[in-house]
């Protein structure tokens, strides 16, 4: 058995790793190199796993991961800036496509509920694919990058409640015992609805934070998987979709101060459970049908490029976008999507539609995925060319604030506060990591945007934005931990500029061997400050005393970069000590006769 488990193991590795890139090169991205690899591995190729089906129902806990992912990132706040795109946009185009191709599938034959779930999961378009095109042709921030955006989350979370559903569109009425039977099964599902919803509100920050308070990261990341799985099975023995539960967790954490660091924990376990449901889904699909029926398939798939296109394209000009914009929407939102796997694959499972259909649908849905890296490449390079710019003006609605952090602040104590406070008056966003949980807390309560995490993590760091960040401002006093984050960040992040809190002197000899420029040592600042005040209460001239400031600290860095040549020899970094000290005297000494000789002058 253990020997099975491995060698099925290596065999899943061996394709994702061999396959996967080769297609991100290719352009087509990880979403069709899993497929294509789960094709190769599959029982229509090689034959390495015969029993595909087994794999996918396993695999299917990718999906819960996935939509626990989506949760986290659907934050209240973000929805309310961006609220008429994703609901306005996205509820409308996905009205029409769906509307369109669900007659389409009646007229082929299709019942009204089956209609529906193949015309729905048709209209979906897939999010790593799009946004990948659009990244790499640094268009995501244009209007109509925006406005797909927009779209592809209204439809992340459109699938979810379809998903929740399909069982029961499945069973109907009389398959359950009657209506009375469907009315008990819906009281149950929307008890443990309210029952996660409510238990969730209250426990899952307690939980939390005593799993914080253990400064252990595993034990956080197995409190991280407990509220998924744990979510995901209360759903499914109420009689909805795992999927389900694990959405409403993320969600109600999507506010969390712990956020950051759940995703971080959370994202390896989604990334290799969803490529191995792909790899499932492409071991499933029956590839001998292309070879079979060629032109049913390359039909079906040239027709639903073609409807999507120009739904997709209505839908913008209805919405008010100008041809070049509806244009660049329809090519880029003209494909079928990884959700449309995971609807028809439930909607198989429960016997809504049949295996030969899900079948088909699945391989003219990813032949259609692999045609519009193509396609968009020929409408950038051909067609967009040929289309006069727009003129026309963005309604102030469709320009939503920045909200990336320009600045990342590593420890919120009294040094990180102080950068906090000054961003906060100045309306510069900030991003706050904090390893100590009862901080993080106490912190939260007079409303300031901060979360649990340790910053010397570079997932974490990458979950907060530092790829888009200017500033890593390091206000951490262990010089160990401050100087691993350093090293990390400067290998990771290397356009990342650095400003490091020092502790003492050795800790910013330290930092200056690391390679950090910018560095602020604890008690210096605050002691000069003092020692000004105590030399104009003595009777010293206040310009005097500030000229004699300033020459301490010029001095103060020169020795401080002296004594790092030597910092490995303690004897040199006495003597050196004691010769900086003869030299300041001497300084102030000449300045003194500088000074004097001027007054005398006069």
């Amino acid at each position: 058995m253990a020997i099975d488990l491995l060698y099925n193991s290596l065999i899943f590795l061996a394709a994702a790793v061999l396959i996967v890139p080769l297609a991100k090169r290719l352009g087509l991205g990880e979403v069709l190199g899993y497929l294509l690899a789960g094709v190769a591995i599959g029982p229509s190729v090689l034959g390495l796993i015969p029993d595909a089906e087994a794999v996918l129902q396993f695999a299917e806990v990718g999906i819960v991961f996935l939509l626990f992912v989506i949760g986290l990132e659907l934050k209240p706040s973000r929805l309310k800036l961006m609220r008429r795109p994703v609901f306005g946009f996205g509820g409308l185009q996905m009205a029409i496509t769906s509307v369109v191709l669900a007659a389409l599938a009646m007229l082929l034959g299709l019942s009204l509920p089956a209609a529906l779930v193949v015309g729905f999961s048709l209209g979906l378009c897939s999010t790593p694919l799009v946004l990948q095109l659009l990244s790499e042709q640094g268009e995501l921030t244009t209007r109509h990058g925006r406005l797909s955006f927009a779209l592809l989350l209204f439809q992340d979370m459109a699938a979810i409640p379809v998903l929740a559903i399909i069982p029961m569109l499945a069973a109907g009425p009389g398959a359950t015992g009657g209506w009375e039977s469907m009315l008990k099964d819906t009281l149950i599902g929307i008890g443990a609805f309210a029952a996660l919803i409510i238990g969730g509100r209250y426990l899952l920050r307690p939980m939390f934070r005593f799993a914080a308070s253990t400064r252990s990261r595993q034990v956080f990341a197995g409190t991280s998987l407990l509220v998924v799985i744990g979510a995901a099975l209360l759903m499914e023995l109420a009689g909805l979709s795992m999927a389900l539960g694990a959405f409403i967790a993320g969600v109600l954490l999507a506010d969390s101060e712990y956020r950051h660091s759940i995703e971080a924990d959370i994202e390896p376990f989604r990334g290799l459970l969803l490529g191995l449901f792909f790899m499932a889904v492409g071991m499933t699909a029956q590839i001998g049908l292309l070879a079979e029926q060629p032109a049913l398939v390359l039909g079906l798939t040239a027709a639903l490029l073609a409807l999507k296109w120009l739904s997709v394209a209505s839908a913008s000009r209805v919405y008010g976008t100008s041809w070049r914009d509806a244009l660049n929407l329809g090519v880029l939102l003209s494909q079928g999507g990884e959700f449309a796997f995971v609807l028809l694959t439930a909607a198989g499972a429960a016997a809504l539609l049949a295996p030969d259909l899900v079948s088909l649908l699945v391989l003219v849905v990813s032949l259609s995925m692999a045609a519009t890296p193509i396609l968009f490449q020929l409408h950038t390079r051909l067609i967009r060319p040929r289309l006069m710019p727009t003129t026309e003006k963005n309604p102030d609605y469709d320009r939503p604030s920045d909200t990336s952090p320009k600045v990342i602040i590593a420890g919120f104590g009294r040094f990180g506060q102080i950068v906090g406070r000054t961003l906060q008056g100045m309306k510069i966003p900030y991003t706050i990591l904090d390893i100590n949980a009862k901080h993080v807390e106490f912190v939260r309560r007079y409303g300031n945007e901060i979360y649990f995490g340790d910053a010397s993590r570079l997932d974490l760091l990458e979950a907060a934005g530092a790829d888009k960040a200017k500033v890593l401002v390091i206000a951490i006093a262990d010089p160990d931990v401050s100087l691993q984050i350093v090293e990390r960040v400067q290998r990771r992040f290397p356009k990342l500029r650095l400003f490091a809190r020092a502790r003492n002197r050795q800790h910013a000899q330290r930092l200056m061997h690391a390679g950090v420029h910018d560095i602020i040592r604890d008690l210096l600042p605050a002691s000069l400050e003092l020692t000004q005040e105590v030399l104009v209460a003595i009777g010293i001239p206040r310009d005097k005393a500030q000229h004699t400031v300033d020459v301490f600290r010029h001095h103060d860095e020169t020795t401080l970069k002296r004594q790092m040549e030597v910092s490995s020899d303690e004897t040199k970094q006495i003597r050196t000590m004691q010769e900086t000290a003869k030299e300041l005297e001497e300084l102030f000494e000449a300045d003194e006769k500088v000074v004097t000789g001027t007054s005398l002058h006069r």
